[in-house]
C-alpha cells in the first residue's frame, strides 16, 4: 500500500475547525480526530457533536482515534456516525474483539491502538479483527510531543507480525511524525502516518504534507520489508 498522511487537527485551530480541514483536502488522505476525555489520558478535546459537525463539511474522511475511557460503549456511535475508521486503545477496550466488530459491522475500518509501553505480540492471534494497527510514538494525550525512538523497533516487529500472517492491516505511527522522523518509521514498516505540529505549524499545510508523503515513498520504497 502507498503511504497515507493523515493530518491531526489536535494541531490546528479549533475556532475554525472546518477551514482547517479544508486546507489540507487537496493533499491528505485522512482528517485524524483525536477524541480525549481527560481520563483514559489527561487532556479533555472533542466529542461526537463536533466529529459529526465535520462529516457534514469535510471532502476527506475521519479517521478516529478514541484516547477514552469505556471505548466498547462509545465507539460504534462514531462509526453510525459516518467516520470511515474509528481506532480504540487496546489499554482502555474490556471487550476489544466484539467492539472491533462492531466498528466494522458499522461500516468503518476498526482500528486498535497501543500506547508506547505496550508489546505486539500479545496482538497477534486477533490481527484479523482489526483493519489498522496504531503505534503510538508518544505517551498519548497531549500534541507536539518529542518522537520516541524506542519505539521504533515495535515498529519493525508489528510490520513482521503483519507479513508473517499475509494479512492486509494497515500500520499507523501518531505522535512526533515530522520530517525529522518520518523516514525513519517508513523504513520500519509504518504505512499511515499521523502529523499535527508538522502540518498545521507550517506556513502552507497541504504543502507540508505532500513533502512529508514524498519523504515517506522515498523511504518505503528502499525498506527492506517492502520487497519481502
Amino acid at each position: 500500500m502507498a503511504p497515507q498522511i493523515s493530518p491531526s487537527i489536535l494541531s490546528a485551530n479549533f475556532a475554525a475547525l472546518g477551514a482547517e480541514v479544508e486546507r489540507i483536502a487537496d493533499a491528505a488522505d485522512w482528517v485524524h480526530v483525536d477524541v480525549m476525555d481527560n481520563h483514559f489520558v489527561p487532556n479533555l478535546t472533542l466529542g461526537p457533536p463536533v466529529v459529526e459537525a465535520l462529516l457534514k463539511t469535510s471532502r476527506l474522511p475521519l479517521d478516529c482515534h478514541l484516547m477514552i475511557e469505556d471505548p466498547d460503549r462509545w465507539a460504534p456511535q462514531y462509526a453510525e456516525a459516518g467516520a470511515k475508521s474509528v481506532t480504540i486503545h487496546a489499554e482502555a477496550a474490556s471487550a476489544p474483539i466484539r467492539t472491533l466488530r462492531t466498528i466494522r459491522a458499522a461500516g468503518a475500518r476498526a482500528g486498535l491502538g497501543v500506547n508506547p509501553a505496550t508489546s505486539v505480540d500479545q496482538f497477534e492471534d486477533i490481527l484479523g479483527e482489526i483493519d489498522m494497527l496504531l503505534l503510538m510514538t508518544v505517551e498519548p494525550g497531549f500534541g507536539g510531543q518529542k518522537f520516541l525512538d524506542v519505539v521504533l523497533p515495535k515498529v519493525r516487529r508489528a510490520r513482521d507480525l503483519i507479513k508473517g500472517r499475509d494479512l492486509d492491516v494497515w500500520l499507523q505511527v501518531d505522535g512526533g511524525v515530522s520530517a525529522e522522523t518520518i523516514e525513519r518509521c517508513a523504513e520500519a514498516g509504518a504505512d499511515v502516518f499521523v502529523a499535527g505540529s508538522a502540518v498545521y505549524g507550517a506556513d502552507d499545510p497541504a504543502e507540508a504534507v505532500r513533502n512529508l508523503r514524498a519523504q515517506a515513498e522515498a523511504a518505503t520504497a528502499a525498506a527492506p520489508w517492502s520487497s519481502r
